[in-house]
């Protein structure tokens, strides 16, 4: 899943105005910043430093250049000096990829004792910035604005965030999410629009059905399946009962087989994400489950019960936190904890992603009951401690709407003996009470993607890259302002659609 090949691009904005001894000092200011991203060791990307723009035709072309790039996923553009913003007229109405307006400069303390005119002239990005700006907001354009001096690491942790919601807006635009089997009978939430989907943002749905996929699992040799058992042996703690029990052993054999033939058939179709349904099985020996596991944890996108939505969404957080603590996963707020301060069990029947893992996590057999009975091999685990996040995406019939809970993992007070599924245990922002009341509110699905990789500012970042509306509920939330917003919000998604 690495990206470094993926880059962004410095722009700088300037004019012939000043004579060639300013450019150059703003092409070297403007080199030396490139060069202190990159050497900060924080962006998940290239920063890639592009000649000063000029004149309306220099800005053209870069654009053009830009939407051209495979390789380029989003730009920072930046006035070091005056940049007469009718010169980005031209350039901004086709520029088709993100781009940051990153409000600083060069220096960053004035020399009281030697400042003049000379100074004043080359590093006057406080009102440049401003002029290009306008510009900005009078074309109505979408962008993130981060302010301060370059260096400071607040500025570099809202650069690296941006550059990562870039990432996943590039994978969502290119992304293949395969169904095998269909939706789960009778449920709403996990139904959609995917032409509507892949208008908006991007990414493919295909179905498939399930005797494809099982001709490949079926396929499956013993020498790689032991080749596999290998690694779950050295991955995850495994009891001597299990590995000296014949029938246990059958069962991780049979995830083992799962697992290598669903990722050559992903392999094989580009897929990066995929959905199940374990009311569609047919063919298959049960519904996966430390295959699933597995293949979150390599990177793949995952949806129950055929939630394409929320499977596209694991794969474009995976993309956006690689790199980092925390991991994500496919997730369910499955149950409540009332008590002092109320909290929400989350789990799922199988399927959760030990990147999430606060330890090694334990490899177990157990029997699953729900839609097809039989034993099935899964990883048994606690998700780390520490701030994350809910993410849901849904389709509100006339628009799609990203919901995002702000939640703090906690450790579980006591022992889970009989509860053979993987968990975490949460307390949402800013209370139980106000969370869920304003999540069914918003029309939040059970369906989440969860991480403690992902911060909510690189959600609303990535959401306003694809057009959609974001909600969040955190510490500040209040059900009032909280529905208030939500009316303002239909308001503005259903104008901005035009007739």
């Amino acid at each position: 899943m690495t990206t470094m090949t993926k880059e962004v691009w410095f722009v700088t904005g300037s004019q012939d105005l000043y004579g060639p001894k300013v450019l150059e000092n703003v092409a070297a200011n403007s080199q030396a910043i490139v060069a202190g991203l990159n050497e900060s060791g924080k962006l998940p990307v290239k920063m890639v430093f592009k000649p000063t723009v000029k004149s309306p035709d220099e800005i053209h072309a870069v654009c053009q250049q830009a939407n051209a790039s495979a390789d380029c996923v989003g730009l920072v553009l930046w006035m070091h000096t005056f940049s007469p913003a009718k010169m980005w007229i031209a350039g901004l109405s086709e520029l088709r990829k993100p781009w940051l307006h990153l409000h600083t400069q060069f220096n960053a303390a004035l020399p009281w004792d030697d400042i003049n005119m000379n100074y004043m002239n080359t590093h006057q990005s406080a009102h440049g910035d401003r002029e290009f700006g306008f510009i900005g907001t009078r074309m109505r354009k979408d962008r993130k604005v981060v302010v301060g001096h370059w260096q400071r690491p607040e500025v570099q942790d809202q650069i690296d965030d941006w550059c990562r919601a870039a990432l996943g807006w590039a994978e969502s635009k290119s992304l293949k999410v395969a169904r095998f089997g269909d939706n789960m009978r009778q449920v709403a939430v996990t139904e959609g629009d995917k032409v509507a989907a892949q208008i908006q943002f991007g990414y493919e749905v295909h179905a498939h059905g399930l005797g494809e996929l099982s001709d490949v699992v079926n396929a499956v040799s013993d020498a790689d399946i032991a080749s596999q058992l290998d690694l779950y042996h050295q991955d995850y703690v495994i009891s001597d009962a299990t590995w000296k029990e014949s029938y246990n052993v059958d069962m991780l054999k049979n995830e083992a087989r799962l697992e290598l033939g669903m990722q050559r058939f992903l392999d094989g179709g580009n897929y990066k994400a995929f959905t199940n349904c374990f009311e569609n099985l047919s063919g298959l020996t049960g519904l996966p489950g430390l295959a699933t596991q597995r293949l979150m944890a390599n990177g793949y996108g995952y949806g129950g019960e055929g939630d394409w939505k929320t499977s596209a969404m694991v794969r474009i957080m995976k993309v956006m936190g690689q790199g980092r603590e925390g991991g994500c996963s496919f997730m369910e707020d499955y149950t409540y904890n009332f008590g002092a301060k109320d909290q929400a069990l989350g789990a799922h029947m199988l399927e959760v992603c030990p990147s999430i893992a606060a330890a090694k996590p334990r490899l177990e057999v157990h029997r699953h009951t729900i839609g097809v009975k039989c034993d099935v091999g899964r990883l048994l685990f606690e998700a780390k401690q520490g701030p994350a996040i809910n993410v849901s995406p849904i389709d509100m019939g006339n628009r799609f709407r990203i919901l995002i809970n702000e939640v703090d993992t906690v450790k579980q007070p006591a022992e889970t003996p009989h509860l053979p599924v993987a968990s975490a245990l949460w307390e949402p922002k800013p209370n139980l009470s106000v969370a869920a009341a304003a999540w069914i509110h918003a029309g939040g699905a059970h369906h989440t993607a969860y991480s403690q990789a992902v911060t909510t500012d690189m959600i609303i970042d990535y959401a306003e890259m694809a057009g959609v509306e974001t909600v969040v509920i955190d510490a500040d939330t209040t059900i009032r302002s909280f529905k208030s917003e939500l009316r303002s919000n239909a308001a503005y998604y259903m104008l901005k659609q035009g007739i």
